[in-house]
């Protein structure tokens, strides 16, 4: 790919920092491997609803469409809580995914020693943990319907549904099977199946599809709660972890107790149409503004976006080697630091500084080609 086009939506909160030092990440790689960076900026989220009343325009879904791979910042915050609910923030984000069709969410998790101070997760239990949560990204409770809160009997209930068709498990529990043979060649797939009958669905569709084309995997079942604890109590066993919509939003943000935090886990979501990168944090309007964001978990997040859109894994290698470099050299954003020694807290556009030279160091030390 000699040329990427990309459609950068920077959200609301500390969206627009994290998201600047992505870029600057790619158009840093992109300088050195002969590869041109076409980025267009529109609003998103709670940005949008401001401007034009919605939380995503038709235009930019248009841009989306028209894209290679979409940089992603959060969206939502407390400005936008009280609006109707057709509007919040995150009814945006379900709607880009939906109309990009990326109905699976890869999220990895991996131990870092350098930040092991970080981590809530004792070292001997933690060292060595590296894996990738799998998630159903456009089914599952979240899109089912019908959905409603109504007045019954004088007093009101919620409802909301969770649905999913064979087709929409076979696709992304195929994700997930491809994953794994490219890892150690283990699935473990997580559902409730002993109390919901979706899941019972999802369970005999893993399990036909692992029959039928996937042999060479392992394949085993977890009901999401023992393994939410086994996840926590013993990380290193986890290698490729495939989940539907509720489950994988939950385990995935689990995993950050591996690094320590949100601000380092990236996420691609990937499909039918152009990828979504983002990182998997919030868009903590607190500290908004302050240059106290990290933004390795965007970083992060580009570097997939070379590995999946621009089928360049070599390329991504540089950026995550970059982003250790960093860590390595004791950078730590407020998030991550610990007081451990040898450290030295940075601000966000510092962080992206170190990562930018590590990537320059790493060029002139080897030649990469487009």
């Amino acid at each position: 790919m000699s040329s990427l086009r990309l459609l950068v939506l920077d959200g609301d909160g500390i969206g627009p920092e994290v998201n600047a030092q992505a870029l600057r990440v790619l158009r840093e790689v992109g300088a050195h491997a002969g590869m041109s960076i076409e980025a267009e900026h529109a609003a998103f989220g709670g940005a949008s609803l401001d401007a034009y009343g919605l939380p995503v325009t038709e235009a930019t879904i248009a841009l989306a469409k028209a894209s290679d791979a979409v940089l992603l910042g959060a969206v939502g915050g407390p400005k936008w809580d009280d609006v109707a609910p057709h509007l919040r923030a995150e009814r945006g984000l379900l709607r880009l995914r939906s109309e990009l069709g990326v109905f699976a969410n890869l999220r990895p998790a991996k131990f870092s020693a350098a930040i092991e101070a970080a981590s809530p997760l004792r070292p001997e239990r933690a060292r060595g943990a590296d894996f990738v949560i799998v998630r159903e990204l456009c089914g599952g409770i979240y899109f089912g319907e019908p959905r409603a809160i109504e007045t019954v009997n004088g007093e009101r209930r919620g409802y909301n549904t969770m649905v999913y068709t064979e087709s929409e498990i076979v696709r992304v529990a195929r994700v997930a099977f491809e994953t794994a043979r490219l890892r150690s060649k283990r699935l473990t797939s997580v559902d409730k199946a002993n109390v919901l009958e979706v899941s019972r669905l999802w369970r005999e569709v893993v399990t036909d599809l692992h029959k039928r084309e996937y042999s060479d995997i392992t394949l085993d079942h977890q009901y999401v709660d023992s393994y939410a604890m086994k996840m926590v109590a013993n990380p290193r066993d986890a290698d490729v972890v495939v989940t539907g919509n509720l489950f994988g939003d939950i385990l995935s943000d689990l995993a950050a107790a591996l690094s320590g935090s949100l601000g380092m886990l990236p996420s691609a979501s990937l499909g039918e149409g152009p990828g979504l990168y983002e990182p998997v944090h919030g868009s903590a309007p607190d500290i908004a503004g302050q240059a106290k964001a990290n933004p390795l978990g965007a970083i992060l997040s580009s570097a997939l976006l070379l590995e999946h859109t621009v089928k360049r894994p070599d390329l991504a290698k540089i950026v995550n080697d970059a982003v250790q470099g960093a860590l390595d050299a004791g950078l730590r954003t407020g998030d991550i630091a610990w007081g451990d020694a040898g450290t030295r807290r940075v601000n966000t556009v510092e962080m992206g500084d170190a990562v930018v030279a590590n990537i320059r160091s790493s060029f002139g030390s080897k030649e990469t080609r487009a």
